[in-house]
C-alpha cells in the first residue's frame, strides 16, 4: 500500500519523466490574484502564464499545490469532521501545458497514470465530458476504449471552466472513481450524485476557448491544459480506503491527537479528532507562509480554525494548551515534502500555544452561557442572536464557532439577530478584504515587460553604469519624448538603481548625458524584475533611444544599505535573545533610520533591548566580510538560510551571510538571509548601531525602530548638542547633570510652595474692608489675582467670604491666558442668591459657557481674560437688581 508521500512523488516524477518542470508550491497566500482570500487551487500561480502576460522558462509543468478553502467563495470549514471528504487543507496536484499538448496527449498523460502507475482498475473509472466537446469523447474511446456507458455528458457550468467573467474558459473532463454497489449513490448527473458511491478524482481543464465581455468566444491561439486532483482522494483509494481520514496522514495525526487527548481515537470523539487533524494542517502551513491570527482578513480566517480545534480538544477534556504538540506529528508527515514547516516550526509552535492560552481563559466561561441558554431550548430551536453575539464580542467564539457547538444538540443560532447585533463589525468584515493579494496584478506592467523585457540590475557591484532609454512614460502611457519641466518614468535595459522591494527603499540620483538631465527622485521594482525610475527632467529633451549614463546618490545609497546590512544582524540577535519564533514581519530600510517588524507576543525589557543592541554592535566591531552567493533555493535551505516563505522566490536567489557565530564547532556566519537587497562590504561599515524605540503594532508583532552608521552619529550629535545646552543652562558638568536636576527640581518644588504662600497672603491683602462695596445691604468683594493658578481660588475665596456679614465674594485668575472665576456667599444670604448663577453671569461676559459647583460656591471660566471687569460689572448689576427684593 503506497503511503501519501510516495503518492505525490508518483504524480510529480511520472511527469517530471514527460519533460514536464516540477514547480514548487506557491505560497498560501495569493500574490497575483486580488479576488482570492487564499490560493485554492493549483493553477492560480500560473494565471499570469495562462493568459499571456507572464511567460516562463518552460511549457509544461507539475505541481503538489497546498491550498486552504476556509473562507470566501471556497469555505468548507463547517463540514470538516462530518463529511468523508471536506477539508480546509488540502494538496492539489496537477500538470499544466502553456500552449504545448491538449487534450490528446492530456488525456492520454492521465489514463496511463491512474491505470498503470497507479493500477487502478478500468472497470472502476468512468469520465464525464461537457456535453458539447465531442473530441473529448472520442478521445476517451479511443486512448481508454471506454464505451458510451462510462463516458457521461453533462451540459452544465460543472463541466465548463473559466477563469473570470472575462478571460480564457473550455470544457471539462473529470474522471470518476467507483466504489461499488454496497456504497449509497449513482453516477454523475444523476438525481442520487451527492452519494459517496461515485467519488471524482481528477479533473481536466481543456483551456481551448477566449470569451469575452459578450459572452462569445474564440478559439485560442495556443490551447493550454490544467488538471487538478485531490490528493487525499487518491490516497484513499489506492490505500483501500473510503474515507480521506482513513488515509495514513491523517491516521498520523488523529493517533497522536488521541494520545495527547487520552481519548479512543475511534469512540465518541471521533469528529473531533478529525477536525483537530484537519485544522492542524491548515493552521500550521498558514502560520509558515507568514499568517498570524488577527481580528480581520486572512488572520481572522486562521483564529476561526484555531479556536474551532481548540474548542474540540476543550471537549476532549484538555486542561492545558495541546494544540501545539501535535505538531511534530505534522512535521514528519509532511516536513520532508514542505521544508517551510521545519523552518517556521518554532513560530508556529509558538502561535498555536500563545493562542490557545488566550482562549482557554475566556472558553470555560462562554460554553457555561452556552450550555445554560441551550438547555432552556425547545428540541431543534434557535439560540438567540444576542446571545451569539455576546459570545463573539465578550469571550471571542466566531459565529460559525458556536453553530458548531449547537449543530451537535441538533439547534441552530438566529443568524438575523446575530447580524443585526453586530452590524458594525459585520460591515467592516465585508469591506476589510476587497482583494486578496499583498500585490495585485498591474496589467499595465506585463504588457510593459513584455516589449522591453526584464531590466538588469548591476547595482550590487556598480552605483555607475550606462544604459540605453527604453520607454518614457507619463501618467503611465507610453510617450517618445519628454521636455525640461516633465515628470516621467522611464524603463531603462540595465540600471544601478535599486528599485523599492524587500523592506529597502529605493535609490535616488541622476539619469543624464551632453544634452539631458532627470533627476530620479524614487525607484520602483514592478512584477519582481521591471525597474522603473521616477524623475523629473531639469533639462533638455529625453528620446526613447538614447544612451545616458546612470548615477546613484552615493550618500543616499550608503546609508540605506547599511542600515539594511544592520537589520539583518538585528535579526539574529532577537533570535537568539527572544527564542527561533522570531521571524521577520515586515522593514524598512531608509537612508535615516530602519525600522523592523518581527513576531514576538510580550514587549522586550530594558535588559533585553540592551543585550540586543549590544550584541549587534559586537558583531559590527568585528570588522568581518559580509558575503553574497548565489544558489538555489534547495541549496540556501540546507545552508540553513532564512527566507520570508510566502515570498517569491525564483530558480536562484541570493544568500547575504555576514558575522561569525563563535557557537558553533565548525565555522559558521553569524547571519545568513535570502535577501536581493543591497548591503555594506564589511559589518565594520555598519557603524554604531542604536535602538531608538520598540514598540507593539499588532498582536504577536513587535516594532523596533534604529540608526546605524552617520545616522547614529547625526543622533548623537543632536543629542551631545542639547546636552551641551542643558548643562550650560544649569551650570553644571555632564557628569553631575543629575544631581544638578534633583537639585533643580527640588529648588523648584520649595519654590512653588514659597510662592503659593506668598500669592495667598497678597491675595489676603491686609485691609479687606477697604475692597468691600455696598449694594443696598449686599456686601461684595471682586478681586484681580492675576496669574494665581485656579486651583487656588477657592481657598482664598473661602476666607474672604469669612470677612463679610451678608454678601458676595467674586475672585478672578488670568493664569495660563484663561480666565477663571470662583463665586463664593455667605451663609445667611444664600437662600436668596445663588453663587451658581452668578458665575455663569462671570463666564459668559469672558466668552465661556456654564459653570458648576454648589449653591454658596461656584466656578466657571472663559477665554478672554481681558473682559475680566465686564464680569464683575455684570455681577454687580445683577445683585442690584436684586437688592431691592431683599
Amino acid at each position: 500500500m503506497p503511503s501519501t508521500n510516495e503518492i505525490r512523488s508518483t504524480f510529480l516524477n511520472y511527469f517530471a519523466k514527460h519533460d514536464h518542470q516540477i514547480v514548487p508550491s506557491s505560497s498560501l497566500v495569493p500574490q497575483n490574484d486580488p479576488t482570492l482570500l487564499f490560493t485554492n487551487a493549483g493553477m492560480v500561480q500560473f494565471k499570469n502564464v495562462f493568459t499571456g502576460q507572464e511567460h516562463r522558462s518552460y511549457s509544461k509543468a507539475t505541481t503538489a499545490q497546498k491550498v486552504v478553502r476556509a473562507g470566501g467563495k471556497h469555505n468548507d470549514l463547517d463540514n470538516v469532521g462530518y463529511t468523508a471528504r471536506h477539508h480546509t487543507f488540502f494538496e492539489m496536484m496537477g500538470n499544466f501545458s502553456f500552449g504545448d499538448y491538449f487534450k490528446e496527449k492530456a488525456i492520454e498523460f492521465a489514463w496511463n497514470l491512474i491505470t498503470q502507475d497507479f493500477a487502478l482498475p478500468k472497470e472502476k473509472l468512468l469520465v464525464t465530458v461537457y456535453g458539447d466537446d465531442e473530441e473529448a469523447a472520442t478521445l476517451w474511446k479511443k486512448i481508454a476504449g471506454f464505451s458510451d456507458r462510462s463516458i457521461i455528458k453533462i451540459n452544465s457550468s460543472d463541466n465548463f471552466w473559466r477563469m473570470g467573467d472575462v478571460g480564457p474558459c473550455g470544457p471539462c473532463s473529470e474522471i470518476f472513481y467507483d466504489h461499488g454497489q454496497d456504497v449509497f449513490g449513482g453516477p454523475p448527473g444523476s438525481k442520487d450524485e451527492d452519494g459517496d458511491r461515485f467519488v471524482e478524482i481528477w479533473n481536466l481543464v481543456f483551456m481551448q476557448f477566449f470569451e469575452d465581455s459578450t459572452g462569445t468566444r474564440n478559439p485560442l491561439p495556443k490551447p493550454s491544459i490544467d488538471t487538478g486532483m485531490g490528493l487525499e482522494r487518491i490516497a484513499a483509494i489506492l490505500q483501500g480506503k473510503r474515507d480521506n481520514f482513513d488515509i495514513d496522514t491523517f491516521q498520523s495525526l488523529i493517533h497522536a491527537s488521541a494520545e495527547v487527548t487520552h481519548t479512543d481515537a475511534y469512540g465518541k470523539h471521533k469528529v473531533s479528532h478529525r477536525v483537530v487533524a484537519d485544522h492542524l494542517r491548515s493552521a500550521s502551513f498558514l502560520i509558515a507562509d507568514g499568517i498570524l491570527p488577527s481580528k480581520d482578513g486572512r488572520g481572522y480566517v486562521l483564529r476561526r480554525i484555531m479556536r474551532r480545534a481548540m474548542r474540540h480538544l476543550h471537549m476532549m477534556g484538555t486542561k492545558e494548551p495541546t494544540f501545539y504538540k501535535l505538531l511534530p506529528a505534522l512535521i514528519q508527515e509532511m516536513g520532508q515534502a514542505y521544508p517551510e514547516l521545519v523552518q517556521a516550526e518554532a513560530l508556529i509552535s509558538e502561535t498555536l500555544k500563545s493562542e490557545e492560552e488566550r482562549f482557554k481563559t475566556m472558553l470555560d466561561r462562554g460554553l457555561s452561557i452556552l450550555g445554560e441558554e441551550t438547555s432552556l431550548l425547545p428540541q431543534h430551536g434557535k439560540l438567540s442572536g444576542d446571545i451569539a453575539f455576546k459570545l463573539y464580542d465578550t469571550y471571542g467564539f466566531p459565529l460559525d464557532l458556536t453553530a458548531d457547538a449547537l449543530r451537535e444538540k441538533g439547534l441552530s443560532v438566529d443568524q438575523v439577530g446575530f447580524d443585526k447585533a453586530m452590524a458594525e463589525q459585520r460591515a467592516r468584515a465585508r469591506t476589510s478584504w476587497v482583494g486578496s493579494g499583498d500585490s495585485a496584478t498591474e496589467a499595465i506592467w506585463f504588457e510593459y515587460k513584455d516589449q522591453f523585457g526584464t531590466s538588469e540590475f548591476l547595482g550590487h557591484k556598480s552605483e555607475r553604469t550606462d544604459a540605453k532609454v527604453l520607454a518614457i512614460l507619463i501618467d503611465n502611457k507610453i510617450v517618445h519624448e519628454a521636455k525640461t519641466g516633465t515628470p516621467v518614468a522611464l524603463i531603462l535595459n540595465q540600471t544601478p538603481f535599486y528599485g523599492e522591494s524587500g523592506g529597502q527603499v529605493g535609490d535616488k540620483g541622476v539619469i543624464r548625458n551632453q544634452e539631458v538631465l532627470v533627476t530620479i527622485q524614487n525607484t520602483q521594482k514592478k512584477l519582481g524584475d521591471l525597474i522603473v525610475h521616477y524623475g523629473i527632467v531639469e533639462k533638455g529633451t529625453i528620446r526613447t533611444g538614447q544612451s545616458v549614463t546612470c548615477e546613484i546618490n552615493h550618500d543616499y545609497r550608503h546609508a540605506i544599505k547599511t542600515h539594511h546590512s544592520a537589520t539583518h544582524l538585528l535579526h539574529q540577535a532577537l533570535r537568539n535573545q527572544l527564542g527561533d519564533h522570531v521571524t521577520q514581519k515586515g522593514s524598512l530600510n531608509s537612508a535615516e533610520r530602519l525600522r523592523f517588524d518581527f513576531s514576538h507576543t510580550k514587549p522586550l525589557t530594558k535588559e533585553e533591548l540592551l543585550s540586543v543592541e549590544k550584541e549587534v554592535n559586537r558583531q559590527i566591531r568585528e570588522n568581518l566580510p559580509i558575503s553574497t552567493r548565489i544558489m538555489s533555493p534547495e541549496e540556501a535551505v540546507k545552508m540553513n538560510a532564512m527566507a520570508l516563505f510566502g515570498e517569491k522566490y525564483g530558480e536562484e536567489v541570493r544568500v547575504v551571510s555576514m558575522g561569525k557565530d563563535e557557537n558553533t564547532i565548525q565555522p559558521r556566519a553569524w547571519s545568513i538571509e535570502l535577501c536581493g537587497g543591497t548591503h555594506a562590504q564589511r559589518t565594520g561599515d555598519i557603524g554604531l548601531f542604536h535602538i531608538i524605540s520598540e514598540t507593539g503594532v499588532a498582536a504577536g508583532i513587535r516594532r523596533i525602530e534604529a540608526v546605524s552608521g552617520l545616522a547614529t552619529e547625526q543622533l548623537l550629535k543632536e543629542n551631545e548638542s542639547n546636552l551641551a545646552q542643558i548643562t550650560s543652562a544649569l551650570n553644571t558638568s555632564p557628569a553631575q547633570l543629575m544631581e544638578r536636576v534633583n537639585q533643580v527640581l527640588e529648588e523648584r518644588k520649595t519654590l512653588k510652595q514659597e510662592i503659593s504662600k506668598l500669592q495667598h497672603q497678597l491675595a489676603m491683602g491686609n485691609e479687606v474692608n477697604a475692597d468691600v462695596e455696598k449694594i443696598g445691604a449686599i456686601e461684595i468683594i471682586t478681586r484681580n489675582l492675576g496669574e494665581i493658578p485656579p486651583k487656588d481660588l477657592k481657598s482664598i475665596a473661602e476666607e474672604l467670604v469669612k470677612k463679610l456679614k451678608y454678601g458676595v465674594v467674586v475672585v478672578f485668575s488670568s493664569f495660563g491666558g484663561k480666565a477663571s472665576f470662583v463665586v463664593a456667599t455667605t451663609a445667611n444670604i444664600n437662600q436668596n442668591i445663588n453663587a451658581i448663577d452668578l458665575v455663569k453671569i462671570a463666564s459668559e461676559a469672558v466668552g465661556g459657557k456654564g459653570g458648576g459647583g454648589r449653591t454658596d460656591m461656584a466656578q466657571a471660566g472663559g477665554p478672554n481674560p481681558q473682559n475680566y471687569q465686564a464680569a464683575f460689572d455684570a455681577i454687580k448689576n445683577k445683585l442690584n437688581s436684586l437688592s431691592s427684593t431683599l
